[in-house]
């Protein structure tokens, strides 16, 4: 299927920005499960400098800075994207959970040794006792490593609220283990923090969901979680939706954790107070 997919973000300030420099995650990354079509950018006001390059993670990253006396902001992304509704493998027929870890452990080959690097903690990802605690239920031993991922991905879903008002973008995730509460990042931050204190690899994925589905986190950037899974290489699971995507989610970018795929961040001279409005939509095309 094919997607239209609009972010807006309009940063309005209480007095005059002199100068400002911002990086944006906005355009969407082709890979096995969609193609981009088309991507623009569109900044208001005008930069005086803007560059894209691709970060470390292979993601498209456009770096801005606006030089002039501005109390609005605006920056509005547009993408077409063509998605693969492919049927996930069957859970049981993945390797046991064991195996990929210590596989892992190995880096014997360069996909072992990129993968492995997304086994430790990170800013906003933690893999400790803790969590290692929570997420043993899930991993038995010999357990196929997808079908314990799924069990994990519905105990999230069941287990915790989904409450935009109970988390900040600075709530640490062991605070949201705690209080059971948050939103998908929070969500994909604590199934990545699960998985890594297993000694597996997990990769916090941000995009979109399709407009007016019956699904948490559509009509907004959304995010869920990227397993590796062996000879599968990585699957995808959705603990805020409680599945696995299927044609459904516009990938934008990877990286350890939401800080490394902020949307929109930078820092501003002036401005005072500012009011942050952002709005998505992700319809396909007629």
């Amino acid at each position: 299927m094919i997607f239209t997919a609009e972010h807006s973000t309009t940063y309005l300030y209480s007095g005059p920005v002199s100068i400002c420099h911002t990086e944006v995650h906005l355009a969407p990354r082709s890979g096995p499960s969609q193609t981009v079509h088309s991507h623009e950018l569109e900044i208001t006001p005008e930069p005086a400098y803007s560059v894209t390059r691709e970060d470390y993670f292979g993601n498209n990253v456009t770096c801005f800075s606006i030089q002039e006396a501005h109390e609005t902001l605006t920056v509005v992304s547009r993408s077409e994207v063509e998605t693969l509704a492919a049927e996930p493998p069957c859970p049981d027929l993945t390797p046991a959970w064991e195996q990929v870890r210590d596989e892992l452990k190995t880096r014997a080959t360069d996909e072992l040794f990129r993968a492995s690097e997304f086994t430790v903690r990170s800013p906003m990802v933690r893999g400790t006792a803790e969590f290692a605690d929570w997420a043993r239920a899930s991993f038995p031993p010999g357990r196929p490593i997808a079908d314990a991922c799924l069990e994990l991905t519905h105990r999230i879903y069941t287990d915790f609220t989904y409450d935009p008002r109970a988390t900040t973008i600075s709530t640490p995730v062991e605070a949201v283990l705690k209080e059971r509460k948050g939103v998908c990042q929070d969500f994909a931050h604590v199934m990545a923090s699960c998985l890594r204190s297993m000694g597996l690899a997990a990769r916090y994925v941000s995009g979109y969901l399709r407009s007016g589905e019956e699904t948490r986190g559509a009509e907004a950037s959304h995010a869920w979680c990227a397993v590796y899974c062996a000879q599968y290489g990585w699957l995808e699971f959705d603990p805020t939706n409680d599945l696995m995507p299927r044609g459904e989610h516009v990938m934008v970018a990877w990286g350890r954790d939401y800080s490394d795929v902020t949307p929109v961040r930078g820092v501003a001279i002036g401005g005072g107070e500012q009011l942050i409005n952002v709005s998505v939509s992700v319809t396909p095309r007629v």
